[in-house]
């Protein structure tokens, strides 16, 4: 089985056609992996629901303690991209014997239908 860590970023944001923004209601990571017809065993838990550039190093220990307590070896967190690689050093810099893949997106997913 694999754990999926949600924890925002552009995958689950949602544009408001009216306001032109871009913000967060729930989760989108299930639809896609519905959609997309997984059938892998995968474990879907929400951390955070945050634009990357708001993430603090307390929200990095959020995702640090969750990779640590999970009991499954295969975690991918959805992240955004503007400070992924400062979240993946955090990770990194634990040593844990643990497979995790820091994923994110250009366009949110609720965008792709209207393209």
């Amino acid at each position: 089985m694999i754990q999926i860590f949600i924890t925002g970023g552009t995958f689950d944001k949602e544009y408001n056609y009216i306001t032109g923004e871009l913000t967060f209601s729930k989760t989108h990571v299930n639809d896609m992996l519905k959609r997309g017809r997984c059938g892998v065993d995968v474990d879907v838990r929400t951390i955070m629901m945050k634009d990357s550039l708001q993430m603090s190093e307390d929200d990095r220990m959020l995702i640090l303690q969750a990779c640590q307590s999970t009991e499954h070896e295969k975690i991918v967190i959805t992240h955004g991209t503007d400070t992924m690689v400062a979240t993946a050093t955090f990770i990194a810099s634990a040593n844990l014997s643990k497979t995790i893949v820091l994923t994110g997106a250009m366009i949110p997913l609720h965008l792709w239908y209207f393209l």
